[in-house]
Parts: structure tokens; C-alpha cells; sequence
């Protein structure tokens, strides 16, 4: 077995610091599993162009890697202001749905979500532009509503409007998210990235229209608001994967409860099997900044220590001055704290079936024996993505395929290393196979003892067995 072996996965956002041939060359050799493709401004070429690129890149430098598309999603923002409004704390404004005139005695702006004055009550929080200016509703009509400044600010264009606590009537897909995603599917992501999921129905939306486009994207639901943390079982369930997205989250809940609720968000998905991802913030001074800050150190070692399943960089590399020294980073925190986690299964999950059971006999057997591993063979990557939720401590799980499409989806759960290699009809050579493959790209060494998943025949009945195996 190779020294060192990591579990926890990197996934960095793709932009204008990254999407040369030559970047890209670079991010993926440095370890990076997942590239993230950021529909808020990217247009369907620049989908197609990029998808070429890592596709060519990843087969160039003989390391692959997974892309991830994050839709847009539905947001609130307000529209065009001709010039700045400075406001004062007790000052007055109004905000009027598009298409309405403006009362003409305040300042006024419109929003482009028509039923804002619908969802809000008088004495209502609402936050513009991050969370920087905060106001509070004291009037509103059909078509308006109007707020008193309480954290003063410098009102401008396109600024984001939070609702905390607001339950909002916005559909789960915009008609801009599902054109991306036609462009998206035809392009081959592997993985959809699902904003402000509020509640499982906005998953059973995304799935919907991917069976229809014919493709099996894995969904990964954002939580990024009140509504989805208070739904967060119903949504873990109804996904393949949660990103815990703290930029919004951060906002629309007290600033003080985000590491609770993240604590709770990665239990809720290690308790279903479910991978997660800790997104937003994780090194953000190293966009103009080489070094990261003490605190983010110990932010992103919070997140190794949860046993998160990945760590995601987004303006780091997308417009960062230093994205190879973020990934590096990355790589440098997991090393140094993926050690010092204590050892044991993971004992949230429950494991129905009796073939995921075995499993959980084969980790802790690959755990006793020391310096081992487990070789697992799956065209569906359901038993890979269960072997990862186990999160047996120092051991890698080295998940074979023949599907293309799996191979890649494989590259997000925890602790799984997958491999493409051509199956035999008879599981013996398969398992042969499987082991020359480990030893030849120096996996694993001759005298190794591997824990290894597969069927067998047995008087021409298929079975489940757990044998070990030695590397010759």
C-alpha cells in the first residue's frame, strides 16, 4: 500500500484563472476529483468548450476527472437602479414588483420576483446585497412592499435579496436552469448541483427532467436557506448528495448556528449513506492572498474531522490569483488531519440490505488486518458509495467498473478510488485482473493483503462472497 492515502475529495470551480488547457493540466494532476462548471454567467458554448477541454486534458495527463453542473436556480434580486441610493438607518424605501408603478413618496426600486409582497408580512426581515443592508417591512400592497433601514448600506443594481425565515413560492427550475441543463446533458456532466433546494419535491423536479433528457447525472440538493435545513431528512433522502453552500446559508440563518447546522447536515447524510460536500468560504483570502488565514485552516480541518466527503474551492479558482496554491492547501490540511481522526465505522448509518451488511464485515476486517485495502466490482456504484458512507479509517476502497459513466460518479464519495477496466465472464479472472491492475500502477505491492467483494459461482447459482486475497 502506497504511505498515505486520502479520502476526503477536492473539487474546484472552473473560470477565467482556470479554463486554459494548461491550467486545467495542472489543477487535475494536483489532485483535484471534481470540476465544478458555475452556470450563474457561463453560456452553453463555454459548457461544450470546457467539457472538451477536461475531457482531452484528463485523457492527456492519464488522470480523469468528474464534472459537476450548478445550475443557477431561482433568485430574487432587485433591478436596475440609475444611480446609487445611499441609505441611513431609519430611512424609508419601497420595492415594487416589475410592471408596477412606484408610490412616488420614497425612493423605490423594483425586483423581479412578482410575488414578493405576497410571501412577506409586515415586520419581516429582508436582506439585500449578502446580508450587508438589512431592512425591516412596515407597509406593503399587492404590489409593493416598503421597508425602513435598519444597517445602512449603498443600494445599487442586481442586488441579491435574502427572506429569512420566508418560505417563498419560487419554482425549483427556471427556464435559464433547464436550458443549461439540456446543454449540460448533451455536453455529459456527471453531476447536477441543485440551488436553494427547499424541500424534496425540487429534487423529484430535477430527476423528472433528466429522465426525460435520458441521463443519469447524480443530483447533488444545495442547502442554502431556513426551508431546507428544517427539510433536510426528506432532502437528503430524495438526493444523491448534499452541498452544504454557507454563502447564502450563512445569511438566512444566524451566523452563530452555521457550524451547527452543518454539523447536522453532514450527520443527516452520513446517517443515510448519502455523500456531502462543504462548500463557500473554505480558503477565500487565498484569492488574492498565497497563504491561507489561521481560521481557515481550521475551518477546512473542521470539515475532515466531520468526515465530510469533499471540500469545494469556488472564487479560489475561479478568479483567485493563486488556484494551484488553494488545491495545494487543500491537500496539505487533509494530510495532516485525516490521520488524527479516530478510528471506527461510521455507526449513523443504517444498512438495510444484507449484501450492504457484508459490507460493513469486509471494512472492519480491511481496518483489523492494517495497511490493507478493499476491492470492490460494481456497474451501478451502489456498493462503492456504501463502502465510502461506512468511512473506514485508513482504508482505501479501490471500486472497479466498466462503465464509463460510473467510473467518473465514483470520484465523490469518500475514501473510493474507481478504476475502468473491461470485466471477464469468469469473476476469477476478474479478480486477477484487478490485482495485476493495483500492483502494475503501484496501488498495491506484492505481499499486500486486499479484502475483495464479488460473486461466485457455486453449483451455477450466483453468490455474494468476502474473501482475502494477497497481491503476488
Amino acid at each position: 500500500m502506497s504511505e498515505y492515502f486520502r479520502h476526503t475529495k477536492i473539487i474546484a470551480t472552473l473560470g477565467p484563472a482556470t479554463e486554459s488547457k494548461e491550467m486545467l493540466a495542472q489543477l487535475i494532476t494536483a489532485g483535484v476529483d471534481i470540476l465544478r462548471l458555475n452556470m450563474a454567467h457561463a453560456t452553453h458554448q463555454w459548457v461544450k468548450d470546457a467539457m472538451w477541454f477536461i475531457r482531452e486534458v484528463s485523457t492527456e495527463v492519464g488522470r480523469h476527472v468528474a464534472v459537476m453542473m450548478d445550475v443557477k436556480g431561482p433568485e430574487i434580486r432587485t433591478g436596475k437602479v440609475e444611480r446609487p441610493i445611499s441609505l441611513k438607518a431609519g430611512d424609508r424605501v419601497e420595492f415594487h414588483i416589475e410592471g408596477a408603478d412606484p408610490t412616488g413618496d420614497l425612493p423605490s426600486v423594483s425586483v423581479n420576483y412578482p410575488g414578493l409582497p405576497h410571501d412577506l408580512e409586515v415586520g419581516n426581515i429582508v436582506l439585500v446585497d449578502s446580508g450587508l443592508i438589512r431592512m425591516k417591512v412596515f407597509e406593503k400592497d399587492d404590489y409593493r412592499i416598503r421597508l425602513e433601514v435598519l444597517t445602512p448600506g449603498e443600494l445599487t443594481s442586481k442586488r441579491h435579496i435574502n427572506l429569512p425565515g420566508v418560505q417563498v413560492n419560487l419554482p425549483a427550475l427556471t427556464q435559464k436552469d433547464e436550458e443549461d441543463l439540456r446543454a449540460g446533458v448533451e455536453a455529459g456532466i456527471d453531476f447536477v448541483a441543485l440551488s436553494f433546494v427547499r424541500q424534496a419535491e425540487d429534487v423529484r423536479t430535477l430527476r423528472r427532467l433528466l429522465d426525460e433528457l435520458g441521463s443519469k447525472a447524480r443530483i447533488i440538493a444545495k442547502i442554502e436557506d431556513q426551508a431546507g435545513v428544517r427539510n433536510m431528512v426528506e432532502i437528503v433522502r430524495a438526493s444523491d448528495g448534499v452541498m452544504v453552500a454557507r454563502g447564502d446559508l450563512g445569511i438566512e440563518i444566524d451566523y452563530h448556528r452555521l457550524p451547527l447546522v452543518q454539523t447536522e447536515l453532514v450527520n443527516a447524510c452520513k446517517a443515510d449513506g448519502k455523500p456531502v460536500i462543504i462548500a463557500t468560504h473554505l480558503l477565500e483570502s487565498m484569492i488574492s492572498s498565497p497563504m491561507p488565514t489561521r481560521a481557515e485552516i481550521s475551518d477546512v480541518s473542521n470539515a475532515v474531522r466531520e468526515q465530510a466527503d469533499a471540500v469545494m474551492l469556488s472564487g479560489e479558482t475561479t478568479v483567485g490569483g493563486y488556484p494551484l496554491e488553494s488545491v495545494q492547501v487543500l491537500k496539505n490540511i487533509i494530510q495532516s488531519i485525516e490521520p488524527t481522526v479516530p478510528p471506527g465505522l461510521n455507526d449513523r448509518i443504517k444498512l438495510k440490505e444484507p449484501k450492504a451488511k457484508m459490507l460493513r464485515s469486509a471494512a472492519v476486517l480491511a481496518a483489523d488486518l492494517e495497511n490493507s485495502g478493499i476491492v470492490v466490482f460494481t456497474r451501478s456504484g451502489f456498493l462503492a458509495y456504501v463502502l465510502g458512507a461506512l468511512r473506514p479509517h485508513g482504508v482505501p476502497i479501490y471500486a472497479f467498473t466498466d462503465v464509463d459513466a460510473i467510473f467518473r460518479q465514483l470520484l465523490l464519495p469518500w475514501g473510493v478510488e474507481p478504476f475502468l477496466m473491461e470485466f471477464s465472464e469468469d469473476p476469477e479472472q476478474t479478480i486477477l485482473d484487478a490485482l495485476n491492475y493495483l500492483k502494475r500502477r503501484n496501488w498495491a505491492k506484492p505481499g499486500d493483503c486486499l479484502v475483495v467483494i464479488t460473486n461466485a459461482l457455486a453449483n451455477d447459482k450466483v453468490i455474494d462472497t468476502l474473501q482475502l486475497r494477497h497481491v503476488e
